[in-house]
C-alpha cells in the first residue's frame, strides 16, 4: 500500500513540473512574439509598382539617366525635396585595371563609328563627339592618377497614406528632376528589392549601377557641405546647400571689414541693408554713405538721422574740425594733418610733392594760431576751429598763389558755402545715413572723403562697436589720394572696433586699381554676388575661386551669394523677414503697392 501511495505521489509530482514547464515556454513564446509584433510590420501586399506595408502605399525608383555634366548642388532638388522620402547611395569604386580596357574598348568603338561616318559622308553629332571626347579625357585622367571610376546607384523610396497621393508625389519629383536633366525609372516588378536596397544595410539588390569620375560622385554626396554657423554672428541667409542658416560674426574675424561686389540688380544693396537691420538689434552703431537714396526709407522705419547733403543744404562740416575729446596717441593728430591733406588735394585736382609740403606746413601754421599744435591737441567747442578759409589766408601769407586760385571757388567763390562753415552734425543716433546724390559728380567725391574722415574721428574719440558702409565705393578709387585714404582707413579700422563695408558693382576697375587690392586684402569678409563674364576672371583670379564657384557666381540667381570668411567658403541665399523686407527693397513696384 505505501508504495503504491509512493508512485502515485510522484506521478503528480512530475506532472505538476511538466505543466509549469509547459507554462514557462509558453510565456517565454507569448513574450517573445509581443516583441517581434512590435518590431515589424503586420502585412505586406506587393505589386508590380508599389508596396503596400502596414497601410502605407511605398514606391521605390532609381536614377536611370544623368545630365551630362556635373555642377556644385546638382542634387539639390533630390536632397531639398519636401516630402517623406528615403534616399539611399550605393558607390563601389571600380579598379584602374578593370576600367581601363573597357574605356579603350569604348573609344576604339566610338572611332570606328566617327570613321565609318566621314567615309559615308554622314553629318557627326554630339550624340557621338560627346561621348567619345568624355571617355577619351576621362581615361587619360585615370593614366595620370587624377580620377578614380565608381559604380553609383542612386535609389529613392516614396511612402504616401494613399495609393492616388503616392502617384501625385511620384509625378512632382520626376517632373523636378527632370528639369536638372535626370530620368528616374519605378523599379518594376522589383519593389520587393528596391525596398531592401533602401534599407540601411548596404545591400544593392536592385543593381542599378551609373559609372561616374571621382569628382562628379563626390558631388553626389548630400552631406559634404561648408556650414558656417558663429552664435554671436548676425544671419546672412540660408545655406543653399543642405537648407542650414548662415551666422557670422565679423567682429570676430581677424578685422570687421568687408567688401560685397554684384551686377547691379543682383541685390547688393538688398543685402547690405538686411546686414545693417540685424546689427542695429545688435546695438552696433552704422553709419551709411549712400550716393544713390537708397537707405532713406530704412532711416526713417528705424528713426535714424538722415543727412541730406547738397551745395545749398544746411547741415555742415568742417574738414579742420578735430572732432575729439582729444587726441591720446602722439601720431593722431598727425594722421588728421595727413587725411586733411589729402582733402585739400583732392579740392586743388592734385598736389606736387613740393605743394604737398607747403599744404602740409600751412595745416600746422593755421591750427596754431588757434592754439593747437602736433604737440598740444586738446579738446575746444566746434564754433573755434578754423576753417577753410583760415587756410586759405595762411596760404597767402606763404604766397602760394597758384594753389590759392586752385582753391578759390571752395573758400570765397560759388562753393564756399560747402566746406567753408562749421560742424552742425553729430553721430549720437544708433543709424546715421549720410545722402549725397543731389550733390554735382565734382564735389560727391570730394564730400564723400570729408564724411570719412570725420567719422574717423568720430571713432577715434571713444572706442564703441560701429559700422562704416560706404555704397558705391568705386567713386573714391578715381583719384589717388580718396582710394590712399580708404585704403588707410580700412587698414586702421580694427584697432578702434570699427567695421568698414565697401559696395561696389565695378569689381573690375576694382581689383584692377593697388588700393582697391589692398582694400580688398585687408577685407576678412567677401560678400561675392551675381557677376558677368567680363569680371569673373578678375575675380576668380583675386579670391582664388574653384571652378564650380564661378559657375555659380555667372548662374546665380538675385539676393543669392557667396561668402568668403577666413576659410569658409559658403553659398547663400540671401533672406528678409516679412516685416524686414518692405523697409529694404528697392522694386519700385513693391514700393508703389505699399503705399
Amino acid at each position: 500500500m505505501n508504495k503504491v501511495l509512493s508512485k502515485i505521489k510522484r506521478n503528480i509530482i512530475r506532472q505538476k513540473a511538466k505543466r509549469k514547464e509547459k507554462r514557462q515556454v509558453l510565456s517565454f513564446h507569448v513574450g517573445q512574439q509581443d516583441q517581434l509584433d512590435f518590431v515589424t510590420y503586420s502585412g505586406l501586399e506587393e505589386t508590380p509598382n508599389y508596396l503596400v506595408i502596414d497601410g502605407r502605399y511605398i514606391r521605390t525608383l532609381f536614377i536611370s539617366g544623368y545630365p551630362y555634366t556635373a555642377s556644385s548642388g546638382w542634387l539639390n532638388h533630390l536632397i531639398n525635396f519636401n516630402h517623406n522620402v528615403d534616399i539611399s547611395y550605393h558607390i563601389e569604386p571600380v579598379e584602374a585595371t578593370y576600367a581601363l580596357p573597357k574605356l579603350n574598348r569604348k573609344i576604339t568603338e566610338l572611332m570606328s563609328t566617327k570613321r565609318a561616318m566621314e567615309r559615308d559622308g554622314k553629318i557627326i553629332g554630339a550624340e557621338l563627339l560627346d561621348p567619345l571626347e568624355s571617355a577619351t579625357e576621362l581615361r587619360d585622367k585615370i593614366q595620370r592618377g587624377q580620377e578614380n571610376l565608381f559604380q553609383v546607384s542612386l535609389y529613392i523610396t516614396l511612402s504616401a497614406k494613399s495609393l492616388a497621393e503616392l502617384d501625385r508625389v511620384t509625378k512632382l519629383l520626376e517632373t523636378v528632376l527632370a528639369t536638372r536633366l535626370f530620368y528616374t525609372k519605378s523599379a518594376m516588378y522589383q519593389q520587393l528589392e528596391g525596398l531592401q536596397s533602401v534599407l540601411p544595410r548596404g545591400d544593392n539588390q536592385l543593381g542599378q549601377k551609373r559609372n561616374l569620375d571621382s569628382s562628379s560622385a563626390a558631388m553626389t554626396f548630400p552631406f559634404i557641405s561648408s556650414e558656417f554657423v558663429q552664435e554671436s554672428g548676425v544671419l546672412y541667409g540660408i545655406n543653399r546647400s543642405n537648407n542650414s542658416l548662415v551666422i557670422v560674426d565679423r567682429f570676430s574675424l581677424p578685422n570687421a571689414n568687408s567688401i560685397l561686389f554684384a551686377q547691379s540688380g543682383a541685390g547688393k544693396s538688398y543685402t547690405a541693408k538686411v546686414e545693417i537691420l540685424r546689427h542695429l538689434m545688435q546695438g552696433t552703431k552704422v553709419i551709411v554713405i549712400d550716393p544713390e537714396r537708397e537707405y532713406r526709407r530704412l532711416a526713417d522705419s528705424v528713426k535714424g538721422t538722415y543727412i541730406k547733403l547738397s551745395v545749398h543744404s544746411k547741415e555742415k562740416i568742417n574738414p579742420f574740425d578735430l572732432s575729439v575729446n582729444a587726441f591720446s596717441e602722439t601720431d593722431g593728430f598727425a594722421d588728421h594733418v595727413q587725411s586733411l591733406t589729402e582733402i585739400i588735394s583732392l579740392m586743388a585736382e592734385g598736389l606736387s610733392p613740393e605743394e604737398k609740403s607747403v599744404v602740409d606746413q600751412a595745416i600746422l601754421k593755421t591750427y596754431k594760431k588757434f592754439g593747437l599744435s602736433v604737440k598740444k591737441p586738446r579738446k575746444r567747442e566746434r564754433d573755434t576751429y578754423p576753417l577753410l578759409y583760415d587756410f586759405y589766408i595762411t596760404l597767402k601769407t606763404l604766397k602760394q598763389t597758384k594753389l590759392c586760385q586752385r582753391l578759390e571757388k571752395y573758400t570765397t567763390g560759388s562753393l564756399a558755402e560747402v566746406f567753408n562753415s562749421q560742424t552742425n552734425l553729430y553721430l549720437e543716433n544708433r543709424l546715421v545715413v549720410f545722402d549725397t546724390k543731389d550733390l554735382p559728380e565734382s564735389l560727391r567725391q570730394i564730400m564723400h572723403l570729408v564724411i570719412a574722415q570725420f567719422v574717423q574721428n568720430q571713432v577715434k574719440s571713444h572706442t564703441q562697436k560701429r559700422l562704416l558702409v560706404i555704397d558705391e565705393a568705386w567713386l573714391l578709387l578715381e583719384h589717388e589720394e580718396s582710394a590712399r585714404f580708404v585704403a588707410g582707413l580700412v587698414r586702421r579700422a580694427r584697432k578702434y572696433y570699427l567695421g568698414v563695408s565697401i559696395i561696389s558693382q565695378q569689381a573690375n576697375d576694382f581689383l584692377q586699381n593697388a588700393y582697391g587690392r589692398a582694400i580688398a586684402s585687408q577685407s576678412a569678409l567677401r560678400i561675392l554676388m551675381r557677376q558677368d563674364t567680363t569680371t569673373i576672371r578678375g575675380v576668380a583670379q583675386e579670391f582664388r575661386l574653384s571652378e564650380y564657384e564661378q559657375k555659380f557666381l555667372l548662374t546665380c540667381e538675385r539676393g543669392e551669394a557667396l561668402i568668403i570668411a577666413d576659410q569658409h567658403h559658403v553659398a547663400v541665399k540671401i533672406t528678409a523677414s516679412e516685416n524686414e523686407h518692405p523697409l529694404i527693397t528697392t522694386d519700385p513696384a513693391e514700393i508703389l503697392r505699399g503705399k
